[in-house]
């Protein structure tokens, strides 16, 4: 007798030109004799077509549930594409109508297809014990694992975000809230829903997608949704930047390539040179960066062509780092 149900369920469909469907579907895994009483989490991703990361953490949670799937014991509900054409088309919005998908909700069963669809997803994710909203950076930069929780929220997400094995918390305050997105509104119908920020778009980061699987595991077994051995979590460092004034933004001064020179997630000084811009034709360097202030070095430029202006970096002040 098999110890589970394993099953791709629809979660949202509608009809588009051309005699062609739009669907969005889920993967669920739940215990083969299941109740109402079971805790369920949901791994949502793909909301931007441009953001690959969460592509590889969905295959991992369902590669080690049926790996073992006797030490399952509650429900787990994935969402690979919750963008599918975006995703297809490698587009960050939703193609042809010029749309983030992620300031849409909670949408309108009445409203348009893409209304519509985002009502019938947030329908699906409501009364989940938990929501992990999957996200990276663009094909610019690249970001360490990270959890962004608004000031509304902290006091319920936090707990949550500190055994999700990411290296920084980063709550903001709440002029940043965008009160469109799945997670405000998941959060507003009391979903716990925790936006993970990490690696760099169009791509996967293995390691990264690794590190958020062990957290997810770690949860679900907090949860009661897993009975199996999991590892410690790291100890992230929590920064309230209430204010948005706790973080040293680097832009580019002039326009050229810029080559970076230090790594990635590492601590760097006041007056430390992080990298510098140059000019390929003329053979010489434009200028150095300098990091402003002590801190933490965890947004990095990826893509090296820059203009003035350009973001190149973001640093956590030191003095804001709290473990």
């Amino acid at each position: 007798m098999e110890s589970i149900k394993d099953n791709v369920v629809k979660v949202a469909e509608a009809e588009m030109p051309i005699d062609e469907q739009l669907i969005i579907r889920k993967h669920r895994i739940e215990p083969a004799v299941s109740g109402d009483d079971l805790s369920r989490i949901c791994v949502v991703t793909g909301i931007h077509g441009d953001e690959l990361e969460g592509q590889f953490v969905c295959y991992e949670i369902a590669r080690r549930i049926l790996r073992e799937p006797e030490l399952l014991c509650g429900i787990v509900d994935i969402y690979p594409a919750m963008n599918p054409i975006g995703i297809d088309s490698i587009r960050r919005g939703i193609p042809a109508f010029d749309l983030d998908m992620n300031r849409i909700f909670p949408g309108n069963r009445d409203g348009d297809m893409n209304e519509y669809m985002a009502s019938e997803i947030l329908k699906d994710c409501a009364g989940a014990d938990l929501c992990l909203d999957i996200h990276a950076s663009n094909i610019f930069l690249t970001e360490i694992p990270q959890i962004r929780i608004n000031e509304l929220h902290k006091d319920v997400l936090i707990p949550f975000a500190k055994d999700s094995n990411m290296d920084l918390v980063w709550v903001h305050g709440n002029s940043t809230v965008l009160e469109s997105t799945f997670a405000y509104s998941l959060n507003s119908l009391n979903v716990p829903t925790l936006v993970i920020e990490m690696g760099v778009g169009m791509r996967i980061t293995r390691e990264y997608g690794n590190q958020m699987t062990d957290g997810i595991f770690y949860l679900m077994k907090k949860l009661g949704i897993w009975k199996g051995d999991v590892g410690s979590v790291r100890n992230p460092v929590i920064a309230y930047d209430q204010k948005g004034t706790d973080v040293y933004y680097l832009n580019a001064p002039i326009s050229g390539v810029y080559i970076k020179e230090c790594e990635h997630g590492s601590m760097v000084e006041k007056g430390q040179r992080i990298g510098c811009i140059i000019d390929p034709l003329a053979g010489r360097e434009l200028c150095p960066i300098e990091a402003p202030g002590d801190g933490w070095l965890f947004t990095t430029r990826e893509y090296p062509v820059v203009e003035a202006g350009s973001l190149m970096g973001r640093i956590l002040k030191k003095e804001v780092c709290v473990r």
